[in-house]
């Protein structure tokens, strides 16, 4: 396969994990009572400028279109793996580096969420795909899936993300 072909077959791939996490976080809000994800709308408005605080309707018009890109995108990211030749566990291990590092530090350079370690054990555990059921828990995590919670959420500690964009 070529490159363009592991780039093309790595947006579907990231069509299709899309769909399927965000069918699995609307289940899991629905048990949990969690509110949906409004950080990846935050994200799309501070990096196109606005304050998403000071004009949530904006925020809210980019959620659904930032979840989408950022997860299709990143398929094509795992499609590239691929064409590098990584065999699953280390394209695994590379991509949950990428992506969940990567939020991470966008998250906190646009003061969306402080670093992980500033988390209580079960914010990260929700955030890092382990779920964990509590009150206050993170709304998604961000390498795998649909995003974080919205950053007027209250969190127990002042980091107000919980998870990816897509």
């Amino acid at each position: 396969m070529d490159i363009l072909g592991a780039i093309g077959l790595g947006l579907l791939a990231g069509a299709a994990g899309t769909v399927a996490l965000t069918l699995a976080e609307k289940i899991e809000a629905g048990i949990s009572g969690r509110e949906p994800s409004t950080v990846p709308g935050q994200v799309g408005a501070k990096l196109t400028g606005r304050d998403p605080k000071a004009r949530p309707d904006v925020a809210q018009r980019l959620n659904p279109v930032v979840h989408w890109m950022h997860g299709i995108v990143l398929g094509a990211v795992a499609g590239l793996l691929v064409f590098a030749g990584l065999s699953f566990l280390p394209a695994t291990l590379v991509f949950f580096g990428l992506v969940w590092g990567g939020d991470v530090l966008l998250y906190r350079v646009l003061g969306i969420a402080e670093m992980p370690w500033r988390w209580n054990r079960p914010e990260l555990l929700a955030d890092c795909g382990a779920r964990a059921p509590t009150p206050r828990r993170p709304a998604q995590c961000s390498s795998l899936s649909t995003g974080p919670s919205s950053v007027t959420q209250t969190r127990s500690s002042s980091a107000q993300r919980s998870g990816g964009l897509s």
